[in-house]
């Protein structure tokens, strides 16, 4: 079990409400973001992290084995992770000690929390329901694909779910029973926000759609759409009177739910996704994360007028007809989880620095999976070869690297002649 620093209770927030701040420290992109009840904030990133933000700095918590999907504050003293390894961490800040929680097949998506159960969406197409004294969990089955969110309703005897699959349907948390399909969209349904007092569902889906629907009987309210396609985040204020939606082209699109009215729509990104949102408590500002390594926060009333995200493009979004074939492999195979340079930057994967005749699993600043570390197997022509040509999953099995092959001969050649040249230590 890995160590982790537990966060001071009492810090303050990392700025006064209504200021633009950013927080930074992350090696990849930030892909869910979580607020507790006195306003601290939790962030999970694509470098296998969970970010602890007080007074601006984090405590990194380290225990994924694969990009970190989902955070969730279940009180000020308990945070849950869950991401692309399958697994969800609890970590106790008070005691200062994790557990993971496993079970599920495929990759989680999301959670919520009632004051009793955690839940957990997959992409194995179940719906984990973990009991926060410790019992064991159900999963919930009657969803034909995977699931991407989950709501629990006010007094957490009712759970709401969204699929790939289309549906939106209701669950009976006690007999872990599906009471009724709320909704047929069609089209994968991505996310989920629920104000069960003021009787409405909203949901965001893979085809650009925003609604408002009954959550008595699913009629349609209100539709936001703006064929801004897919949505990849809502976030509602703590009061229930904000929505925000974020969409796959960068927008960041705010509601007036009392009067059900856009009140800004904001493009907070120069390129790419708005991956996640969350309201600080007072509901001023809007917190988001993206492609950019950084969480930006703008004061809502006037997020227009501030910076976007994702200032420097990303390399994997380079022009690829200005690019040489082997560094072109690079950048769209590997440049989001390793560097060049000495230094692995927090990133998902250890650096490349040096890479040829290395040792498998000894780059000092990064934490390896069991599989390499002790390792006798040589970075060298042929390993990165078979790594490429096989997959990562099969030549190295049990390996944190994501599924991912190149199938032609050539363009593993051209990576392996790039990687000798951009890998060399200096002076070598």
């Amino acid at each position: 079990m890995r160590r982790f620093v537990a966060v001071c209770l009492l810090c303050a927030a990392p700025a006064t409400a209504q200021d633009f701040f950013t927080l930074k420290g992350h090696g990849g992109p930030i892909m869910g973001i979580a607020v507790s009840p006195d306003d601290r904030i939790a962030t999970a990133s694509f470098d296998n992290s969970v970010g602890l933000w007080s007074e601006g700095k984090p405590d990194w918590q380290e225990g994924h084995e694969a990009a970190v999907n989902a955070v969730l504050y279940a009180s000020s003293e308990l945070v849950f992770s869950a991401g692309d390894d399958f697994d969800i961490i609890r970590w106790d800040l008070v005691a200062g000690v994790q557990s993971r929680l496993e079970g599920h097949e495929g990759k989680i998506t999301a959670l919520a929390a009632s004051d009793r159960v955690l839940a957990s969406a997959s992409w194995d197409g179940t719906i984990g329901l973990w009991p926060l004294d410790g019992g064991a969990p159900q999963f919930l089955q009657g969803h034909d694909n995977g699931v991407n969110t989950v709501a629990f309703s006010d007094d957490g005897a009712t759970l709401y779910s969204g699929s790939v699959d289309g549906t939106i349907r209701v669950w009976d948390v006690a007999t872990a029973g599906e009471k009724l399909v709320l909704v047929k969209h069609g089209f994968g349904v991505n996310e989920l926000i629920l104000n069960e007092a003021a009787g409405w569902l909203a949901y965001g889906a893979v085809d650009g759609v925003t609604r408002v629907v009954s959550v008595a009987t699913g009629e349609l309210l209100s539709d936001f759409t703006l064929e801004r396609r897919p949505i990849l985040s809502m976030a509602a204020s703590p009061d229930g009177a904000r929505l925000a939606v974020g969409d796959g082209e960068g927008f960041i699109m705010v509601i007036d739910t009392e009067n059900w009215k856009i009140l800004k729509d904001f493009r907070a990104t120069q390129q790419g996704p708005v991956w996640a949102l969350a309201f600080s408590r007072n509901g001023m500002n809007i917190h988001a994360g993206g492609l950019d390594d950084t969480m930006y926060s703008w004061p809502v009333a006037t997020m227009d007028t501030h910076d976007q995200m994702s200032t420097e493009p990303r390399s994997f979004l380079e022009n690829p007809e200005d690019l040489g074939n082997g560094e072109r492999q690079f950048k769209r195979k590997c440049s989001i989880c390793h560097t060049l340079t000495p230094d692995s930057a927090r990133r998902a994967g250890p650096t490349l620095y040096g890479l040829f005749g290395r040792k498998a699993g000894t780059v000092k600043d990064y934490s390896y999976s069991s599989t390499l570390t002790g390792s006798p197997m040589i970075w060298s022509d042929e390993t990165i070869d078979g790594l490429f040509d096989l997959g990562p999953d099969h030549y190295i099995p049990g390996t944190k690297m994501p599924m991912q092959r190149i199938v032609k001969a050539q363009d593993r050649a051209d990576l392996i002649d790039y990687l000798k040249t951009a890998t060399a230590e200096e002076g070598n």
